[in-house]
């Protein structure tokens, strides 16, 4: 079975409580459920990690290397500023969709900027928690492209 390792970044351990009005009232337990639920209907497996820290968010994109197929992964505010991130992600060289609760295009400034884009596959944001059903279906469809 072909193995995704999802990735939460900092503050996503708040979700259901933070900010509401703009990632809603689902907590990461609920996100994690919708993707197992999900990933069994694809016949992929999926890891789930979280972190605050850039370092450990980091650690984990280099245990990921030889043991997943693909990365999702919401580094939230690191979005904006972790050149460390990305350079992981590029060193590692599995295939990475960036994911986001919100449209972040449509907030803030400095929100309109993601140093991960470039190595991304891609990125699917503004559809609430169903964006990462989105990226793990995408996932699917690229891991699959040659069946």
């Amino acid at each position: 079975m072909k193995k995704v390792m999802v990735i939460h970044g900092p503050n996503l351990n708040l979700l259901g409580v933070r900010e509401p009005g703009v990632y809603g009232l689902a907590t990461l337990d609920k996100i994690n459920a919708l993707l197992l639920d999900t990933a069994k209907e694809l016949k992929l497996t999926v890891d789930f990690f979280q972190s605050n820290s850039e370092g450990e968010i980091i650690d984990c994109i280099h245990r990921a290397l030889g043991q997943v197929q693909a990365i999702i992964i919401n580094p939230g505010a690191y979005t904006h500023y972790s050149i460390a991130i990305r350079d992981a992600l590029a060193a590692v060289a599995i295939p990475t969709v960036e994911v986001h609760i919100s449209n972040v295009q449509a907030r803030e400034e400095f929100r309109r900027h993601s140093v991960i884009a470039p190595v991304a596959v891609g990125t699917i944001a503004g559809f609430g928690i169903q964006s990462y059903v989105l990226a793990l279906r995408a996932v699917d469809a690229l891991l699959n492209k040659g069946d």
